[in-house]
Parts: structure tokens; C-alpha cells; sequence
């Protein structure tokens, strides 16, 4: 039969190489009395996303998935990575201000090394109080690894990922390739169980699957911050890393009633003081990371990079440890297979005893964005002026920040884009690693993923488009 020999053909080829991401230190928990931890209506922040007037409530959006809606932004998956010559100026001078107030450190910009991890010039110690990179496991001061003693922060990267449909592009990039539809399936999962979570969503794909964030946002899922188009970004100059995070930012802000995201998670982990820096001084953003990572995005691969046995192992393991530090596992959203990991360990998260929650809800106590507590609540500066925020945690590590000097002028030059992180993207079908490397006896344990389409996979998935239209 043809749909047989045509489904036996190869589609993918895949080369990973994997590295564990567990092998820091964990720290204890503590509860920090911090009286506020939201940004007050004073902050920078507030002034760089208004629009039409001073107040965001009653402001008229362009309807979501619209066309006037998708063209206020750069194109999805942009391949030379984002244009920072048409950043807003708001934007800019924010970082030009934190620059010049040497709060954001002058970190040197690492090129992609031939192991596929970020790789600082020569004679720089990425482990380094000045350096600190989350790639190689050293924790910038105020980033959150951990949860709170006894929780479980659930949280998915890389979505919203793609249903089955009826394009033949759409067809090849989600049905056929590598069944990308773990959004769908999870928020099934999740209407079922009532359980919310936090999505870590990248701009290019919200703008090619505008109905699957309105169905997240509008089920009280949180939506935090996942970049725009998915590079290492330290590898990015000042300027692409406030790209990266104020186009995604602005669109979910225009597409929330003007909700200002809080929280962000880099791509791969891949931070250093310099971005973190960049994400909590121009954006108000608070970067969050992970202490145990299932490797799922890797399911997909061939061959798999794991299993949904090994993946279900791990869970047993983590989850039936101890409970200090809380748990924040590292999902993802992209495939059916990876979204079938989640809901097999969902149950030992439950039956173990430990807390459940979003993970920005759990580590903002209840409030998930900066102006705003939740979905549902009053886009007004007095929603969380009163918000009992002083319960919030984070995971200490590393050294303090050290002062330094850059501009955003002499690092305007596109160092690496989007295309660099993870071989070429196209809109709808990121390749979806988010792995940051963990320190192994080198420290330099890389784990990335690329994924290329011959011409005879293109041809079969055709042929098939067209005898499932019949």
C-alpha cells in the first residue's frame, strides 16, 4: 500500500549530543521578607509598554491572530535574528540609562564553540564571579533554580506548539515531522485536572498560534517570557538581548489587556550577569531557570535522545526524594510524545505529597505578572501595591554582581542570531531544545538538537497531505 512505504521512509536526521543538568549544588530554601516584589508605579517599566495613554486599562487592541494585530511585530523566526535598528526608543534609552549607571556588568559576548555551547574569548572563566553563566551551572545572584521546600513549579518552554491543520506547510511542520501538538495535548490534560501552569512562550510562535495562547491565557494559565526567537542569548548584544525580550513582552502585553509579563526563562538556560542583568534593569523581568531537567524536548529525535521509560525513572526519583529544595522540572510543550511525559509523572506529583502550582504563581506568591496579579484581575498599579509578596522565593548562588561599563551603541553589532542557537527555523516549528549544559568533569557537556528535511520526506509528507484531504 502507499501510505505504508511512504510513512516508512526517514524524515528526520538528527545529531544530539546530551549532558546532565543536575549536578549543581542544591542550596537550602529560604523564605526572603522582602516587603514588594513587584515593580512600583514609579519604575521604568510601566512607561515602556504604554499605549494610546497614560492609564493601559480601556486601551482598544488589535484583536488577536489579527493581521493588524500580527503586523505590529517583526516577522516570526526572523533569520538574521531580531532588527534593532526599529526598537522603540523607550526601549533603548532604558538600556542606555541602566548602562550608564553601571548596573548592567560589561560581560564579554561568547561566540557558539565547536561543542555547540556558548564559548567566552580566551582567558575568560564562565564559572567566574564577573562571568557567572547559567550555561555552565553558576547561578546569577536573584535568578530562581529552585522552589520553595515541598513544591512542584510546573512550567512548559517552547509554546505554543502547533495542532494538527489543514496547510500543507502546517501539515509537514506539525503531523508529519514530529507530531507537534503537545499544546493541545496537555491543555486538554490540564482543563481535566484544573490545574494551571505557567507557559514560557516564544513571540515568533504566539504569532503563528495566536488561538492556542488565547485558549492558555483565557484557561488562567500564566504566560511568562521565552524570547522571541530562541537564541543563545549570550551570545547577543545588548541591544538583540532587549529585542529579544521587549518584542515578546509587548505582544504579550497587547494581548492580555496590558498585562506586563514578570518572569522570563532563557533559552538553553543560557544566561550570564550581563543579560540577567539586562532583563531585570530595562524589563523589570525576574529569570528563572531549573534543578532537574527530563531532556523530553529530545523525544522527537532520531534516534531519541531519551525515553518516556528514562523520563518517567527520573520522575519516580526526583519525586519521591527529598523535598528541599521545591522542584522546577524542565518540560516542554512541543510534541505529543513530550506532552505524554507529563501526564504519566503528573499523578507522582500529587500522590508524593507535595505542593502543585505554576511556577510563576508559586514563586511570585499568587502574582504572576507586574501589574497585575493574575488573568482575571485589574490591570491597575493597586492590585499588587498590597500584595503580599514578602513570602517569595528564590535560590541563592553565586557572587555578587560586579560593576562594569558598556554602551548599547558599542555592542549594537549582530554577534549571532537566532539561526546560530539552532540551525534554521521555520515560523511554527522551533526545534525546541532548552537544555542548558551541566558541569561534567570538563564543564563544557553541550546538549542541542538540529533537525533537517531531505527532499523525499517533503514529497511523502505531500503525497500523504493530499490523501488525508481526500
Amino acid at each position: 500500500m502507499l501510505i505504508p512505504t511512504l510513512l516508512a521512509l526517514p524524515l528526520l536526521s538528527t545529531a544530539v549530543v546530551h549532558g546532565r543538568h543536575d549536578a549543581h549544588t542544591h542550596i537550602e530554601s529560604k523564605r526572603l521578607p522582602t516587603a514588594n516584589w513587584f515593580h512600583e508605579s514609579d519604575h521604568p517599566v510601566h512607561g515602556l509598554f504604554r499605549r494610546a495613554s497614560e492609564d493601559t486599562d480601556g486601551v482598544t487592541y488589535a484583536t488577536v491572530g489579527s493581521s493588524e494585530w500580527a503586523a505590529q511585530y517583526p516577522d516570526p523566526w526572523p533569520s538574521n535574528g531580531i532588527d534593532t535598528s526599529k526598537l522603540p526608543a523607550a526601549w533603548v534609552s532604558a538600556l542606555n540609562a541602566a548602562v550608564a549607571s553601571k548596573t548592567i556588568p560589561d560581560v564579554p559576548i561568547p561566540t557558539i564553540g565547536s561543542d555547540g555551547n556558548p564559548a567566552y574569548p580566551s582567558g575568560q572563566d564562565p564559572t567566574s564571579s564577573d562571568i557567572c553563566s547559567g550555561t555552565y551551572q553558576c547561578r546569577v545572584p536573584g535568578d530562581i533554580w529552585d522552589g520553595p521546600d515541598g513544591t512542584v513549579g510546573i512550567s512548559f518552554d517552547d509554546g505554543p506548539a502547533g495542532p494538527l491543520c489543514k496547510s500543507i506547510s502546517c501539515f509537514i511542520s506539525y503531523s508529519i515531522l514530529n507530531s507537534r501538538k503537545g499544546t493541545a495535548d496537555i491543555l486538554t490534560f490540564l482543563a481535566k485536572n484544573n490545574q494551571p501552569v505557567t507557559h514560557f512562550l516564544i513571540g515568533s510562535q504566539i504569532i503563528s498560534l495566536a488561538d492556542q495562547f488565547t485558549q492558555m491565557y483565557n484557561m488562567s494559565h500564566d504566560i511568562a517570557v521565552h524570547t522571541w526567537s530562541h537564541p543563545y542569548m549570550t551570545t547577543q548584544t545588548n541591544l538583540q538581548v532587549v529585542g529579544e525580550l521587549g518584542w515578546t513582552m509587548q505582544l504579550i502585553h497587547n494581548s492580555t489587556g496590558g498585562r506586563i509579563p514578570k518572569y522570563w526563562r532563557p533559552p538553553y538556560g543560557d544566561t550570564d550577569k550581563r543579560v540577567s542583568a539586562i532583563a531585570k534593569e530595562v524589563f523589570g523581568l525576574t529569570t528563572i531557570v531549573w534543578n532537574q531537567d527530563t531532556e523530553d524536548w529530545s523525544l522527537t529525535d532520531t534516534p531519541p535522545g531519551t525515553s518516556a521509560a528514562t523520563i518517567q525513572s527520573q520522575m519516580k526519583q526526583w519525586l519521591g526524594g527529598s523535598k528541599s529544595p521545591g522542584l522546577i522540572i524542565l518540560e516542554h510543550e512541543l510534541s505529543t510524545q513530550s506532552a505524554a511525559a507529563f501526564i504519566a509523572a503528573y499523578p507522582l506529583m500529587v500522590s508524593n505529597g507535595w505542593k502543585v502550582e505554576s511556577l510563576v504563581s508559586l514563586v511570585g506568591n499568587n502574582v504572576s505578572y507586574q501589574n497585575a496579579a493574575n488573568n482575571f484581575s485589574p490591570v491597575t498599579e493597586n492590585d499588587i501595591i498590597n500584595a503580599k509578596n514578602d513570602e517569595a522565593q528564590v535560590s541563592a548562588g553565586g557572587s555578587s554582581t560586579t560593576g562594569g561599563s558598556s554602551t548599547a551603541s558599542s555592542k549594537s553589532t549582530a554577534t549571532g542570531g537566532a539561526g546560530q542557537s539552532e540551525g534554521a527555523k521555520s515560523p511554527g516549528s522551533p526545534t525546541g531544545t532548552s537544555s542548558a549544559p551541566s558541569t561534567s568533569t570538563t564543564g563544557k557537556s553541550s546538549a542541542s538538537s538540529r533537525w533537517t528535511t531531505g527532499p523525499t520526506a517533503v514529497l511523502s509528507a505531500a503525497v500523504l497531505f493530499m490523501l488525508w484531504q481526500q
